[in-house]
């Protein structure tokens, strides 16, 4: 409540300083708005900015306008709009058969959740997806593709915006955030704070999030400079949330609101992240661009882990879960720097741009844990079994644990690289080749690894016509093995994991913009994967050997459609297939996330759809978005079953007021949105939901 009464004292002060700037705010009907209200022409996450049809990369863009039009309060909301993207697990996503956990912040590493904790939305200008190998551009990466967020930077025209929420599970909350030019020549500024706290669907469990974001943007006789700083405090009582137990063919064997935490359990994360970029235009010819950014942050996590499932009446049907205590610390901190030169040139009579870049990256994470078993008796020092069907809760008071002494692993990663990409037109005709040399080392404890890498680029584009345009590219990528896994005990140093991806499509923006689609059809091979080595311990030095050998396929088609119906009715659809399969093992050992010759959480097909039609005399637009997810199989082979959930909003605007009101989950499916191990089960989708946002503008 504090926060809130903070916010509102800042909301009045900025209502009433903002009375002289208040002129009246009309709403603007947008024709075109497939290609004005929800596509941004350009993206970040490709590093040398170009038009859509120009481009041979797949890159999908949510906007502010879409972001807002959903109501999207984290990524998690997003998904559906990008095809080939699902749930896996906290923020990592299954994209394009692959498990990925990769996330940038304009386009440096650093990201300030930690893995399990999901990226929030609120200081968040758009979200990037390139997608397949990013490797000539980005670095160490999975093949499926990388999360690019684009923050919210200080513009020298003034606006504001306050807002109110009230909804289901005693949901509340309020915002702020106000930019403009300060009273200082060439020196704009942006305010934002953001607080919202609500129960979440499992039993005990709470969501309470606050972030505080401030920037300026300072006009340098050389270009531009932005400073950005924010702070992040995610208290999330009864998490860290694993799923809710079901049987072999998916269904849940009790309430999806389940919790096998305690009421005292809590995940708490507190991050801080100061950025600094500066970009210029030399001329009509030379682009630069650099920046640097710093993130700490804290995790604690107090959680209570499902360790085994028992049937304790026999009748066959698991109805108790054993648990594990867990006791855990993450301390982070990291430096991430990047530099790009864009250089626009003719070179005997062809069109050339050339990218140059460098980026660096430090990691260093202290790992404190602990943690103690249950057993199926209830014991006064050890947590108690949980049935599933009548929990019963503070049997065991954590602070009688018989708790050990923390356990302390330090770990430290180093990444550096450069590149060079040249971009030709000739006609119709834009090729494109690059290259990328990376050095990265790895320390773990006792266990250290270094190495190096290239990856290479290329793309041809052939605009058919204006609107029209074919593409095919051919890309790389690498992932360093765990520097754990590098002992020369277990048969290491191993080189890296690689990633190729051939892909081939065509992009379109027909009748003057208003039927914008593309498809695409790729090839993804992942080889050199670590695995056991079926012998054992082969040298006899008690450490049992690994082999790098292995090797997934992934392919697919993807296709993405934004279309104005009418002037008022606006459709976004996607639609994607994926086989992904081991073609190459050991024959004596599972690849890991592998369930026999396929993956967990790859859905085949996967469909999504958002779209609003408006009524402009009314001032009222309403929205349906739907999103379909094949049936998968978990980590322990167990089905997890296709769902189909619908979402829908209706907003209100009358000059500068805006009302949302946002359901999700229309019609209350009971579902899995995705699965894990059997003993944690599947992690289940919210049930329905409402809220209410009242907001104002200036």
């Amino acid at each position: 409540m504090r926060h809130i009464l903070m916010i509102s004292a800042a909301l009045t002060a900025l209502a009433s300083g903002a009375q002289a700037q208040d002129a009246e705010v009309r709403e603007v009907v947008v024709t075109g708005r497939a290609q004005q209200l929800y596509r941004t022409q350009e993206a970040q996450a490709g590093r040398l900015p170009t038009p859509p049809l120009d481009s041979s990369q797949a890159i999908q863009v949510i906007n502010a306008e879409l972001i807002a039009d959903q109501g999207a309060r984290d990524a998690q909301d997003l998904y559906r709009s990008i095809s080939g993207v699902s749930f896996f697990s906290y923020a990592g996503v299954t994209a394009r058969g692959f498990r990925q956990e990769e996330i940038f912040f304009d386009g440096l590493r650093g990201d300030p959740y930690a893995g399990f904790s999901v990226p929030q939305l609120f200081n968040v200008e758009r979200v990037e997806f390139l997608k397949g190998p990013a490797g000539m551009l980005y670095g160490p990466g999975a093949p499926g593709g990388l999360f690019n967020y684009v923050t919210k930077k200080p513009d020298e025209a003034f606006s504001a915006r306050v807002a109110a929420v009230v909804g289901t599970e005693a949901r509340y909350g309020a915002s702020a955030e106000v930019t403009g030019a300060l009273p200082v020549e060439g020196v704009s500024g942006r305010l934002g704070a953001f607080y919202e706290e609500q129960n979440t669907p499992r039993v005990n469990a709470r969501s309470e999030i606050l972030i505080l974001d401030g920037g300026l943007k300072i006009e340098l006789p050389l270009g531009e400079l932005n400073l950005q700083a924010t702070h992040y405090d995610q208290n999330l009582p009864g998490n860290r949330l694993r799923g809710v137990p079901t049987n072999n063919l998916g269904e849940f064997l009790t309430d999806r609101r389940w919790n096998h935490n305690e009421p005292g359990d809590f995940l708490r994360l507190e991050a801080s992240v100061v950025q600094a970029s500066w970009a210029a235009q030399v001329g009509d010819s030379l682009t630069l661009n650099a920046a640097v950014r710093y993130t700490e942050g804290l995790e604690t996590q107090k959680y209570h882990e499902p360790f085994g499932l028992r049937d304790t009446n026999g009748d066959g049907v698991f109805d108790t879960s054993l648990r594990q205590y867990r006791d855990q610390i993450r301390d982070q901190s990291n430096w991430s720097a990047g530099a790009n030169l864009i250089w626009a040139f003719d070179l005997a009579g062809v069109e050339s741009r050339l990218l140059a870049g460098a980026d660096w990256f430090t990691n260093e994470l202290a790992f404190e844990s602990r943690g103690v078993n249950g057993t199926l008796a209830v014991s006064p020092t050890a947590p108690t079994p949980l049935s599933l069907f009548n929990p019963v809760y503070g049997v065991t008071p954590i602070s009688s644990y018989r708790l050990p002494a923390y356990t302390l692993s330090l770990t430290e990663s180093d990444r550096a690289g450069g590149y060079l990409l040249y971009e030709a037109t000739v006609g119709n005709l834009i090729g494109t080749v690059g290259a990328r040399y990376d050095s990265f080392k790895d320390v773990s404890g006792a266990a250290s690894f270094e190495d190096d890498a290239l990856t290479w680029r290329a793309g041809l584009v052939y605009r058919v016509r204006p609107d029209v345009s074919i593409y095919g590219q051919w890309a790389q990528s690498f992932e360093p093995q765990g520097a754990s896994s590098q002992t020369p005990l277990a048969g290491g140093p191993f080189a890296p994991t690689e990633g190729e991806m051939f892909e081939a499509g065509l992009k379109s923006e027909l009748m003057g913009g208003r039927l914008q689609g593309s498809a695409a059809v790729y090839h993804i091979t992942r080889t050199n994967i670590l695995q056991a080595d079926p012998r054992g311990d082969v040298g006899g030095d008690g450490t049992n050997d690994l082999l790098a050998f292995g090797e997934i396929t992934s392919k697919g088609a993807e296709f993405d459609l934004a279309a104005d119906i009418t002037a008022d009715w606006v459709l976004t659809a996607s639609y994607a297939y994926n086989d992904t399969r081991i073609t190459a093992d050991n024959g004596r050992t599972a690849i890991t996330n592998s369930v026999g010759d396929r993956f967990a959480n790859a859905p085949e097909h996967t469909v999504g759809f958002w779209t609003r039609y408006q009524f402009p005399d009314l001032g009222l637009a309403v929205a349906l978005g739907g999103d379909y997810v094949d049936v998968r199989r978990s980590m322990s082979d167990q089905k997890v079953r296709p769902y189909l959930v619908f979402d829908a909003s209706i907003i209100y605007t009358r000059g500068p007021w805006r009302a949302l009101v946002r359901i999700d989950n229309l019609t209350d499916e009971v579902y899995a949105a995705s699965g894990f191990i059997d003993r944690t089960g599947h992690f289940p989708g919210d049930p329905r939901s409402v809220f209410l946002e009242l907001s104002r503008r200036w």
